[in-house]
Formats: structure tokens, C-alpha cells, sequence
């Protein structure tokens, strides 16, 4: 029987809001994950808390692993650092399980339901989210700083969102995420939105329709920035647009006003990210305050949590789309989840990250082409740090054995 014989923390400062965890069996054999946002917090958990429950265990006890850690006193409602260190562990485990049984994240889950699914691109700039200084709540409309490099999509939509969707239609990809309202809701802490800026930020939507038509399939991220009634001002404005999804509207601490908003547009309404566990989902089910799943795997309980919630969204006939804005290790989690999730409808990338800064941090970059990413290849999810990531002089590690 294998046992878990260390637990690793890796931080970096070029990557200041994300934390990576290692978990070690005693053959030698290593799995890998990731979380992000309050990294000093998760790492107390993990190193503090976390790790009793592990050292020593068998990692091939994934249900009882993760049990055992939410018993630790995860609370089922808030997505608070417990949830995120227990995340970023639980998608190591099932990496290290899948390198010690030769099996590819993907057969541990089901096996493969498709060999490839269709990705959006979510218009961020290489450091979004990353080492952003600005409150969440105040991100700047970024349209004064002129990049020097390609793919600095969050100023492209908010200058010129039209060129932006005809590079994406280049490579074949055929749906976009933006985000140009969020600018303004600083201004009011989101609790009033005026029509001058709601007509500012129509604009960018309508630049695209203007370049492309409907040969692109627009995704409206809200960020769960507004108040219901300034929400639905917006969705009323976009709905000419025809948008593919409204995602996170409202905050989501209030269910009810999400169905609210829901009854209030035709369009799909998707959430959500912030929400963590399972039985947060199953309240956003039950209310009807939904037409698309979606969650993020290094924020919502793990790759475990992620495909539970996947076969409570089917039982009521919706599709899921996996977050990933985070790192690389997170990406290649939701890959493997979309590729053998029959309700999953589309994997988020964000092609800033995947052509620049993912590549410096794992060896090996899942295969997007024309629109679609394919099967990674390898067992676990497919790939190991890189020796340049792992031996930088920023790199620090922290071990409890």
C-alpha cells in the first residue's frame, strides 16, 4: 500500500497570487495542484492542517482523503482558504494516483466521453489576475497603457473589440469573454450604472457584431459586480447583442435575486466561480437561478468536487463550463474533466496566458487548435513543472514530512 510521505507548498514571486501544492508518495512519484488568492492563508492550512491528514495515508483513498480534510472544519457555504488549499491538494492526489496506476486524469473520471471540446477565449492581459494590484471591485478600464506585446486582449477589446474578434476568427476560435463594464462600477460600488456608461459599454459587443456578425459568439462576464436592478439594465441593453451567456450579474450571496434576474432575460445565465462545494450548487439548482454551470476546480472543492456538481447539473438537464483564469494546472484539471463530462459545453482558455507565462511554469501545453483543445497526453494530468520555474531564484518551497 502507497503512502503520502510529504506535502510540498511551492510560491513564486512573479506569480504572486498563486500557490502550488506537491504531494509525495514513498516511491518517489509526485502529483501536482494549484490554487490562488490569499496564498499565505491556504498555505497555513495546508502545512498546518492539511498535512496531518495526509502524511502517512494511502493517496489512492481519494473520497476518504477529501473527507477526511473538509472534516478538518470546512464550512459547506463560503469559498474561503480551507476550500481552496483542500482544492489544490485534491487535484494533486488524483494526479499522483494517476501517475502511480499509468492512467490519465481523464480514465480516473469516467474515461473519455469526447477526444476534443470547443474553447472560448477569455480576453485578459498576460498579468489579469495574476499580480493585478487594483481591488477587485475598481479594475481599470486599461485603455491609456499601450502593450508592447501580442495578445494583450483585455486592452484590445477595450479599444478596438472588433480587430480583436477577427484574430480570434484566425485561429479559428469562435467565441470570446469581455468584461467593459466593470470599469464603471467603482464609480457607485455597483449600485447604479448611468445610460452614458451603459452605452460605453455596449460599444465594445457592438464592434464586434459590426467586424464579424454572429460568426463569433460573445460571453458577457459581470464579475458579480452589480446590484439586481443595475444588472438587469445592462442585460436589457446587450440583449439586441444576442450574447451567448451572462455570467455572475450579482453577487452571489443571494440566490433568489439570481433567479430573479434569470425570469428577467432570454439569455442564458451562467454562475459561478465564487461559489464552492457542492451544496451551494445544489441551491443554485434548485432555485432555477441557472442555465449554465460553471466553477472552477482549483476554488470549488477540486477535481472530485468538480465532477460531483458535473452529474447534479445533468440531473437537471444543464451543461457545465469549466473556470480557468488561474494557472496552468487548473486548466489542464478542467481539460480533463470537459473531455469526459457528458454535459460539459465549453472549456474557458485564456490565450494571453497559454502563450506566454503557463509555458514557463509546466513542461507540457494541452494541444488548442482551430478552437477546439484536444486529449492531453501522459498520465496524471499530463505534465511536471518546469526545471527553469522550479529552480528560480523566486521560487521558494516549503516542506512538512
Amino acid at each position: 500500500m502507497p503512502k503520502i510521505t510529504k506535502i510540498e507548498t511551492i510560491r513564486n514571486a512573479n506569480y504572486a497570487k498563486i500557490i502550488w501544492v506537491v504531494v509525495h508518495d514513498e516511491s518517489g512519484e509526485f502529483g501536482i495542484g494549484e490554487t490562488s488568492w490569499g496564498p499565505d492563508t491556504v498555505e497555513t492550512f495546508i502545512l498546518k492542517e492539511a498535512s496531518t491528514a495526509l502524511i502517512g495515508q494511502n493517496p489512492m483513498q481519494l473520497e476518504k482523503l477529501w473527507s477526511d480534510i473538509c472534516n478538518l472544519g470546512i464550512t459547506v457555504g463560503p469559498a474561503g482558504a480551507e476550500v481552496r488549499g483542500l482544492s489544490a491538494i485534491d487535484m494533486a492526489l488524483h494526479d499522483l494516483v494517476g501517475k502511480l496506476t499509468q492512467q490519465p486524469l481523464y480514465q480516473l473520471l469516467g474515461g473519455l466521453f469526447r477526444d476534443k471540446i470547443k474553447i472560448y477565449n477569455t480576453c485578459a492581459g498576460y498579468s489579469y489576475g495574476v499580480n493585478r494590484p487594483e481591488s477587485y471591485r475598481n479594475i481599470p478600464g486599461d485603455i491609456d497603457h499601450k502593450p508592447e506585446q501580442d495578445y494583450e486582449d483585455q486592452h484590445a477589446f477595450m479599444t478596438d473589440a472588433g480587430e480583436l474578434a477577427k484574430s480570434l476568427l484566425k485561429e479559428g476560435v469562435t467565441a470570446m469573454k469581455i468584461w467593459p463594464f466593470d470599469q464603471f462600477a467603482g464609480k457607485t460600488n455597483g449600485e447604479f450604472i448611468s445610460s452614458e456608461d451603459i452605452d460605453k459599454g455596449v460599444e465594445p459587443f457592438q464592434k464586434i457584431r459590426d467586424a464579424v456578425g454572429r460568426k463569433m459568439d460573445i460571453m458577457v462576464e459581470l464579475h458579480s459586480m452589480w446590484n439586481l436592478p443595475s444588472a438587469k439594465r445592462i442585460a436589457k441593453a446587450l440583449e439586441p447583442i444576442e450574447p451567448l451567456w451572462y455570467e455572475d450579474p450579482i453577487p452571489m450571496d443571494n440566490l433568489d435575486a439570481l433567479a430573479d434576474f434569470r425570469k428577467f432575460t432570454h439569455i442564458p445565465v451562467t454562475a459561478s466561480e465564487t461559489l464552492s462545494l457542492r451544496w451551494s450548487f445544489r441551491e443554485l439548482f434548485e432555485k432555477k437561478a441557472v442555465d449554465i454551470c460553471m466553477f472552477d476546480i482549483c476554488w470549488v472543492g477540486g477535481i472530485s468536487e468538480a465532477q460531483k456538481i458535473s452529474s447534479m447539473a445533468s440531473a437537471h438537464s444543464l451543461p457545465v463550463a469549466p473556470h480557468d483564469c488561474v494557472g496552468p494546472i487548473t486548466l489542464l484539471n478542467g481539460i480533463h474533466l470537459s473531455l469526459s463530462t457528458p454535459n460539459a459545453m465549453i472549456q474557458e482558455t485564456v490565450r494571453a496566458f497559454n502563450n506566454t507565462w503557463y509555458r514557463d511554469i509546466i513542461e507540457t501545453m494541452p494541444k488548442i487548435e482551430n478552437g477546439f483543445v484536444y486529449v492531453p497526453e501522459g498520465f496524471g494530468i499530463g505534465t511536471v513543472f518546469t526545471d527553469k520555474f522550479v529552480n528560480s531564484k523566486d521560487t521558494k518551497t516549503n516542506t512538512v514530512n
